[in-house]
Order: structure tokens, then C-alpha cells, then sequence
């Protein structure tokens, strides 16, 4: 017994720690294959064991979600599915009952409330008992019905999406291959959870339904199908499905695979579902499964190949992550032959070695990962060199995962970040140089400081062939870079990345020196603290920075590379002169918060992060909401504003 339960806590252990890196920290420690391995044991030993352990995550499902998005309780728990990847499983399962077999669509399930035909709310699943509320967001989903014609309670589950066309196209428009987005379903997450929801609806999200929870005075006549079939009479699409039996369950099963590649949904296999209503509430559920409903995965389809070389890439992080390059293989469709493999401790699992066989298929038929390594010789050399800089590495343990770091605080793929900011829309706004694109320039010694940007010309003909790039982006790029050499004073200042010194701060700076870049470098702190918003830890950081002769020479460089343009401001302008406001929550007249918070300080105004007694104004479009900051503006009597009332204030409602 006692070797059953080591060897499940060492299972729970694994398991717990790739879900909380995959689903809590955006970052993947293990494949799926291997996860599903692993959870498959576990299942073994906890069945022939009669023993499951409290933290196991056969009876947990998911974790916290963090963001800044409003958090609320379900009614019940949005349970996971039980799963099979036979298809004699199914048919057993479904028995002599009849079912609905749909496609079990790979994006992230919302619940929607409408309220005399209005959508009231919407939210995620979140960690199963509490999700994120995306009602904002919800309601610029491409296919969602505004109104029905259902004035009741209506509550429902789907699934929002990226469907394949949209997500291609979206990609279409990305040139720098390293910054297109990845799969759909990680960018469907990342669209519907914005606090913007102009993102979300430029990013095509659409919903399907497929299930209903409540509808009250309406006859279904027992059956789940007749209630898909009237959501999608009020406006709603649905998830398609096929009714079975235990007669036609393996030929509409052979259907659904025949199909998959003409999907446009993004799917990683089959949900079946009992019709019968009072039979499947009947049966109610275990500690983590429904039991009216079973989830059919697809098996994964591999192939053999060769390990031909691994790429360690630096990172601005310090991180330094191996990609596997194998000879090409066809997988679902495409040929294949690069994939990540994410950290040390994955290669080291996987015992790699140069010409090893590897067996690779595609996670969710999307993703190239290795699944087994069937050589295992294990003579893979962890590099000792960074490979930008040439310094020496170091292997890290953090949080159990074995990375491979380079701890040069000097190494040029670090200064990514700067030199981001730098090309950045709020500084010189260099279309064309992301961060990936800035990597590999640093990388190939294109860039070494912030002045080189200017100069990549004298590198045409290696850009011209660098992957993703070609004529038409070089041109694109030379285009932008020689437009950003007129750039407003405050704009160039914040380039500068001065410690503590944002945009609203680098505005302060310029309309007190006016635009004179000369006085404010020549400046002593106690005058530069002397200015209303800035305080002593600013002043210092700014003086200092103009007093390092290194930061001095790089300034004086850039400064014979650009004109700087003054702000024209009139006094009659300054409306908003010796005003501060606190902006919070969503906004709807102005693409985000930065943009009203540009607007107000062209005015002469000051925008703060918190509420004070020397706040003049909260904006706050729920100006009923308990949030603290609203707390904080009635205890000071300090007037709440919608955007309404904000845009008469400024003369223009």
C-alpha cells in the first residue's frame, strides 16, 4: 500500500505542478501526451488502490484565475468531463439510450444570463466554482444575439471561439513570423478576458451553445435536442451534433473524424450527451464528472522521425529554450518539423541525443510536440555559452523545473525591453520592430544600442533574407524608422527609459522646461521636484540619468539622428489646468483608459493611479459599483463622473 501512495503523490505532485504552470503561469513544463500518461496512472492506482488523496487532481478541476476582471461564484460547479479515447467505450456507455454527439469545440466555456431578452451577464468557467465576468466583452461576440425574443430567465453554456479562417487571417496581417499568434484557442482566452473589449471583437470571438440550464414555462418535450434546436430559433448558433444509438454511434463517430479537417471550429474531439432531461438529472454526478455526459478524444496521430539538431534561443528574460529541428514529418495535414521543448527538464526526461528516433504528433492537432523518445542516448549537450553574448550559462531550479539561463547582466538579448519601449507607439512608434523581430536583429549583431535602429539600413541585404521579413517588409520598416526621426519632445524623453519616468511624467518634465531638452538635461533634482506631480525619487532618478556620461553620449547621439517638435499649447487649451482625475473601469467612447488619459492631460490635466484628497474627479462608467475606489471618492466627497458627464465637462457631448 504504502508503495501505491508514494508513487501517487509523486504522480499528484507532477500533475499539479504542469496544470498550475499551463493554466496559472501561461508557460508548459510537460506535453500533453505525457500529462495524459501520467493522469491515466494515476486513475489506475487510485482505482486498484481504493485510495484517492485529497490534493489529486482526479477530484479537482482547474485553478484560480488571475486577472483583474470581476470574479462571481457559479450556482453549481461547471464540471469537467469523464473521458474515453475507444470508441467501443462510447457505445457501451450510451447503451440503449439515445444521445447527442457533437463536436467538443476548444475554445473557453462562458455562461450567458439574458433577462427580458437582454444579455445580463456572462462569465467564464474559470476554476470550475468562481469565474471571471466578461459580460463587456461578451456583447461585441461576432454571432451573439443582442435581444431574443425569450423575455424569461435564460441561462446557458457554450463554448466562445477563434474560428480557423478568422484566426489565419489575423495571422495573415502579422509579418514577423515569431510574433504571429500561436493556436486559436490560446488567443480566443486571451481576447475574451481583456479589460478592453475592442480587442475583443477586432479578434472575431464568436459563441456556440451547447447546453441549456434554465428556461422556465417552456415545454422541451424531455428531449436536450429540442432544446438546442429552439436556442437556435431565438438566434443562437450551436454546436453541431449528430443524434446516436448504439446501432449508428461507430458510423457517426467515423463521420465526425472524416470532417474534422473541413472544420472550421477549432475541436480536440467528441462530447456525447444523453437526450433524455429527467433521466440524465437522474444519474447526477460524481465529485468531478457529470454522468449524462462523456467527452471521446481523438487518438493522436504520430510519426517517426530524426532529432537533426536542437536550437537554444536567448531570451530578454535571461532564458535560453531548446527547439527541437527533425527531419520533416506529415502531420494532420502539414509537414512538421520543428518543436519546442520548453526547458532542460524536459530534454533531460526525454533522454535526448543527436540522430535519435523521436515519435512527434501534434497536441489538440495543433501544437508539434514530442511524445517519445525511442533512442534515449541522452549525449544532447546543454550549452555552457549563451549563445548571443558567449558568456557562460547556468542551470536554474525553479519551482522543480530545471531551466537554462544566462546570467550576463550585459548580454545584448536583454536589453530587448529597453529597446522595445523604445520603438514602442508612446515613444518613436516603429511599426514593424517587435520584440521577437528586435531578438533576432540583436542576436545577428544588427543592434547593439538604442542609435542602431537608425543605421539598419546599412544591413538591407540580410534583412531582405531573414525568414519572415523580405523586400516589402524591409521597405515597410526603413519607412517607419525614417518617419519616427520627428517625434514630439516628451515622446523622446520617455525612449530614454528613465527609472520612474512614464509618459505622463515625461509631459510634466517638457511643459516645465518647455520642451527645452538642454535645460531639463542641465537640471538639479531640487528644481525638477519643484514641479507639481513629480516628486524627489523622480527628480533623482532624471538627474541622475543625465549626469552618467555613458546615458549623456547615448542622448547626445540620438539627438543629432531626430528633430524633436514642441507642443503647441494655448492657455485658453489648458482647461483642465491644476485638475486630477482618477480613471477606473471599463471605458466606451474612447478606444482604452491611456486614450482618455492623453486627452485629458493635452488639456493640462493630471491623471493619478489612486484616489486622494487632492483628486478632483473619478471617472467611473458604474459610478453604483463597490469597487475601493469609489469607496474612497464618496468618504472624500470627491465627484464621481461617467464618460458622459466627463465629455461635457469637456465641451463635447
Amino acid at each position: 500500500m504504502n508503495d501505491f501512495l508514494d508513487e501517487m503523490r509523486e504522480l499528484i505532485k507532477k500533475l499539479n505542478d504542469a496544470s498550475k504552470a499551463y493554466y496559472q503561469e501561461a508557460r508548459e513544463i510537460m506535453s500533453n501526451y505525457e500529462y495524459d500518461a501520467l493522469y491515466d496512472r494515476l486513475l489506475a492506482l487510485e482505482k486498484e488502490s481504493g485510495t484517492v488523496l485529497s490534493d489529486s487532481p482526479s477530484i479537482h478541476v482547474g485553478y484560480e484565475v488571475l486577472s483583474d476582471l470581476p470574479k462571481e461564484q457559479h450556482d453549481s460547479p461547471m464540471l469537467s468531463l469523464d473521458k474515453t479515447k475507444d470508441v467501443q467505450v462510447l457505445k457501451s456507455w450510451l447503451g440503449s439510450n439515445e444521445g447527442l454527439l457533437s463536436w467538443k469545440l476548444d475554445g473557453l466555456t462562458i455562461v450567458l444570463t439574458y433577462r427580458e431578452g437582454e444579455l445580463v451577464k456572462a462569465v467564464t468557467r474559470g476554476n470550475s466554482v468562481i469565474g471571471e465576468v466578461i459580460t463587456n466583452n461578451a456583447r461585441v461576440f461576432k454571432n451573439l444575439p443582442h435581444r431574443i425574443s425569450y423575455e424569461g430567465e435564460l441561462i446557458l453554456r457554450g463554448e466562445a471561439l477563434i474560428r480557423y479562417s478568422d484566426f489565419e487571417k489575423l495571422n495573415a496581417d502579422i509579418e514577423d513570423v515569431d510574433a504571429k499568434y500561436k493556436n486559436p484557442r490560446n488567443l480566443c482566452s486571451g481576447s475574451v478576458r481583456q479589460l478592453n473589449n475592442e480587442i475583443t471583437a477586432q479578434r472575431n470571438v464568436r459563441f456556440y451553445a451547447f447546453t441549456l440550464v434554465k428556461a422556465e414555462d417552456i415545454d422541451f418535450g424531455n428531449s436536450r435536442k429540442n432544446q438546442i434546436e429552439w436556442l437556435k430559433s431565438l438566434g443562437f448558433d450551436a454546436v453541431g451534433y449528430k443524434v446516436v444509438n448504439h446501432e449508428n454511434i461507430e458510423k457517426e463517430v467515423e463521420w465526425f473524424a472524416a470532417n474534422i479537417e473541413t472544420n472550421d471550429l477549432p475541436s480536440d474531439g467528441l462530447v456525447l450527451t444523453l437526450d433524455d432531461i429527467a433521466y440524465s438529472r437522474s444519474l447526477g454526478t460524481t465529485a468531478k464528472f457529470p454522468r449524462d455526459s462523456i467527452a471521446f478524444k481523438w487518438a493522436d496521430e504520430t510519426e517517426k522521425t530524426h532529432l537533426l539538431e536542437v536550437e537554444w534561443s536567448a531570451s530578454r528574460t535571461g532564458l535560453i529554450n531548446p527547439v527541437a529541428i527533425f527531419e520533416p514529418v506529415q502531420l494532420e495535414g502539414t509537414t512538421v518539423s520543428r518543436a519546442s521543448i520548453h526547458n532542460v527538464s524536459i530534454v533531460e526526461s526525454l533522454e535526448l541525443g543527436i540522430g535519435d528516433e523521436l515519435m512527434v504528433y501534434k497536441a489538440n492537432m495543433i501544437i508539434p510536440q514530442i511524445s517519445e523518445n525511442l533512442t534515449r542516448s541522452g549525449n544532447l549537450a546543454i550549452p555552457s555559452q549563451c549563445p548571443v553574448c558567449g558568456q557562460p550559462t547556468k542551470i536554474l531550479d525553479e519551482n522543480g523545473v530545471r531551466v537554462l539561463t544566462c546570467p550576463n547582466a550585459e548580454c545584448e538579448a536583454k536589453h530587448i525591453k529597453g529597446l522595445s519601449l523604445f520603438v514602442s507607439r508612446d515613444a518613436f512608434n516603429i511599426e514593424g520592430l517587435s520584440e521577437a523581430t528586435l531578438e533576432k536583429f540583436v542576436q545577428r549583431g544588427f543592434i547593439h544600442g538604442v542609435g542602431d535602429i537608425f543605421h539598419l539600413n546599412n544591413h538591407r541585404e540580410e534583412i531582405v533574407e531573414m525568414e519572415g521579413m523580405g523586400e516589402k517588409s524591409y521597405e515597410k520598416l526603413v519607412k517607419a524608422i525614417e518617419k519616427s526621426r520627428e517625434i514630439k519632445t516628451a515622446s523622446f524623453v520617455y525612449s530614454l527609459g528613465i527609472a520612474n519616468v512614464g509618459l505622463s511624467n515625461a509631459k510634466l518634465l517638457c511643459r516645465y522646461f518647455k520642451d527645452d531638452i538642454n535645460a531639463l538635461m542641465k537640471a538639479e533634482a531640487d528644481d525638477i521636484a519643484s514641479i507639481d506631480g513629480i516628486g524627489p525619487v523622480i527628480a533623482q532618478s532624471v538627474e541622475a540619468f543625465f549626469k552618467n556620461p555613458k546615458q549623456r553620449e547615448q542622448v547626445d547621439a540620438l539627438l543629432k539622428e531626430v528633430t524633436l517638435q514642441k507642443e503647441e499649447l494655448s492657455e485658453d487649451a489648458m482647461i483642465f489646468k491644476d485638475t486630477t482625475f482618477v480613471i477606473t473601469g471599463s471605458v466606451e467612447h474612447f478606444a482604452n483608459r491611456n486614450e482618455m488619459k492623453a486627452v485629458i492631460e493635452s488639456k493640462g490635466g493630471k491623471v493619478a493611479g489612486s484616489v486622494s484628497s487632492k483628486t478632483n474627479y473619478l471617472i467611473n462608467n458604474d459610478a453604483a459599483s463597490a469597487s475601493s475606489k469609489n469607496k474612497k471618492a464618496k468618504e472624500l466627497g470627491i465627484p464621481i463622473l461617467t464618460e458622459e458627464d466627463f465629455l461635457e465637462l469637456l465641451g463635447e457631448s
